[in-house]
């Protein structure tokens, strides 16, 4: 089933998914859509 995220969703992840990179001393983790495992309602 597909769905979509949006910025400032809460999404739970996959343990070792994703990429971590690091911008201005900022960091951000790149995922693919198969390293969401879910989206979470508040």
């Amino acid at each position: 089933m597909p769905f979509e995220v949006k910025v400032g969703d809460r999404v739970l992840i996959s343990k070792y998914g994703g990429t971590e990179i690091k911008v201005d001393e900022k960091e951000y983790k790149l995922l693919s859509s198969e390293d969401i495992l879910a989206i979470l309602e508040d």
